[in-house]
């Protein structure tokens, strides 16, 4: 299999955060033009804005946890030239995982269901992990 082909969830990954980012940008910009923020406040506490506004900062946040170690793996994958079906099918479970999991975060944050959608991408990231060892100790 090309191990180029790890890029692609790697690329559906890296749209999460910038999704997330244009979506607080609207959220503060809407904050702003309804005058529900205190600038001198909000410059110190991302909590001085509205609980929307706080959700996205939040779940953007959350976008340099996990996915880090994604990112690593995924290059280790392609360095080694490892990538096959199954490590490659495990990336993409993962990415989906993410794109549930932004979209609870943002959203209703129902915190049971988020809490298990992100538990199922923790174990997605270590059976990853563990095929990215294996494949490094194949060589």
């Amino acid at each position: 299999m090309p191990s180029h082909l790890i890029f692609w969830p790697v690329l559906a990954q890296l749209l999460i955060p910038i999704l997330v980012l244009l979506l607080n940008g609207k959220r503060k910009a809407d904050d702003v033009k309804a005058g529900k923020h205190d600038p001198g406040k909000s410059a110190m506490n991302n909590k001085a804005w509205s609980d929307p506004v706080v959700l996205t900062s939040n779940n953007l946040a959350n976008q340099f946890q996990l996915p880090v170690i994604f990112y690593v793996l995924c290059l280790v994958l392609f360095q080694l030239d490892a990538v096959t079906a199954a490590n490659l099918s495990v990336a993409v479970l993962f990415v989906v995982t993410r794109y549930v999991h932004a979209y609870i975060h943002v959203t209703s944050n129902y915190v049971p269901v988020r809490m298990r959608v992100f538990m199922i991408g923790a174990l997605l990231l270590l059976v990853l992990f563990g095929m990215t060892a294996w494949a490094l100790a194949g060589i």
